[in-house]
């Protein structure tokens, strides 16, 4: 990914060569260029910026400069496949900074960033810019900084770490809050027993108890108990979900995967508890696995509806025609998050997958582990017929149904 910076202040950006963002630098996974937008004016006094049309207090960012330097950045690093970068710049009156915006921009292949100071830019700048690139221009949060380069700081780093080798254990980051739509549960680490003073404070019991299944749950738990009480906007927007009507559903991009596994581990570890093994494929799966399933599978997910369509994930379910045979429709993954399980979302997941089946296809198919009872009885109930004998994968049962012409 190539990054570009313009700035007055370049020297402000020197912590980019620093911890796991520098060493991402010097390994060529970032290409950022960081540029002095007064390398571009052209009077003695290298002018930036003027007093307002209209009146008012403080100064604004002259247009010509910021036109060269924009320019220039588009001279530099465009080539064939990718003429112009998204241009991001950070402004209190932006669309929020979200860790899914990040997860979107972390597939983009080039990105500029416009750090203004003083009252901000020029407008005509952002006419400029729209007329040769994407521009869109956006907030850390409901405060003002002095200048974009603090939010700058903050967005390479959010972004950057979700690049392929930067962050080492890639599996790390699909825990971290606001992956999931909730916050993250808290962690703890040696000594198991601290004497604070006199006051002794224990690790939660559970995570010394080598139990998967349960340490997941209570995991679980906690980010959901988090987010009620540090977040209630966030978990109020769920509790309003009683079926698909009141969610954005929309097929699967890979910026989705991340939050795809958080959900499927989360559902599968349910199962693992029933059949009493850990050696089920959507608990091994990497984030790698998950971006390569949604090429082969049309993959649909639902969401809490929010402002910037990237509201926390709540249900998931895939479908394709079974290679080979183009008269069954292979249905799979179907997930909803524990927390609005038992409203019918799973129902309508799978209704939704059915009807997005081509005319070719004649009979519906899904599987499921064979102690899943409580999941056997629900896709009978949608019209499913157990086959007999071991089912696709062993340990599990297949079930089919007729289409209706």
């Amino acid at each position: 990914m190539r990054l570009d910076v313009v700035s007055i202040f370049p020297e402000y950006l020197a912590p980019l060569d620093l911890s796991l963002i520098g060493k991402a630098r010097r390994d060529d996974l970032l290409d950022l260029h960081v540029h002095d937008l007064r390398d571009v004016t052209t009077d003695r006094h290298r002018t930036v910026d003027d007093s307002p049309f209209g009146g008012g207090a403080g100064m604004v960012m002259k247009p010509e400069p910021w036109a060269a330097a924009l320019d220039r950045v588009v001279a530099e690093g465009g080539t064939a496949e990718v003429p112009v970068p998204h241009l991001l710049v950070p402004g209190p009156g932006g669309v929020p900074f979200t860790q899914a915006m990040a997860h979107e921009l972390a597939a983009e292949p080039w990105l500029a960033f416009a750090c203004g100071r003083y009252e901000g830019l020029d407008e005509r700048v952002y006419e400029h810019a729209a007329e040769r690139m994407r521009v869109t221009v956006v907030s850390l949060g409901d405060y003002v900084l002095n200048g974009g380069e603090v939010a700058v700081l903050a967005m390479v780093e959010a972004v950057g770490r979700l690049l392929p080798g930067v962050v080492g254990n890639a599996e790390s980051l699909v825990e971290e809050s606001h992956e999931g739509g909730l916050l993250e549960y808290p962690v703890y680490t040696r000594p198991a027993s601290w004497d604070d003073g006199g006051t002794v404070r224990d690790v939660p019991p559970v995570l010394l108890s080598g139990d998967h299944a349960a340490i997941a749950a209570w995991r679980h738990e906690q980010r959901v108990a988090r987010t009620v009480a540090r977040r209630p906007d966030l978990a109020a927007a769920a509790a309003t979900v009683s079926g698909l009507d009141d969610l954005d559903v929309r097929v699967a991009v890979p910026a989705d995967a991340p939050e795809l596994l958080v959900l499927q581990r989360a559902c599968w570890m349910q199962e693992g508890r029933i059949s009493g093994s850990w050696h089920i494929p959507p608990l091994e799966e990497s984030l790698e696995d998950v971006v390569h399933g949604l090429g082969e599978w049309t993959t649909w997910v639902a969401r809490v509806p929010s402002s910037d369509g990237r509201g926390r994930l709540v249900g998931s379910v895939r479908g394709r025609v079974r290679p080979g045979d183009p008269t069954v429709w292979e249905t799979g993954r179907l997930m909803v998050a524990a927390d609005l399980q038992g409203r019918g979302l799973g129902r309508a997941l799978l209704a939704l997958a059915e009807a997005g089946a081509p005319q070719t296809v004649s009979t519906y198919w899904i599987n499921t582990g064979r102690v899943s009872e409580g999941n056997i009885r629900r896709y009978k109930r949608a019209g499913y017929r157990q086959v007999p004998g071991e089912g696709a994968f062993p340990g599990t049962v297949d079930l089919t149904k007729r289409r209706r012409s």
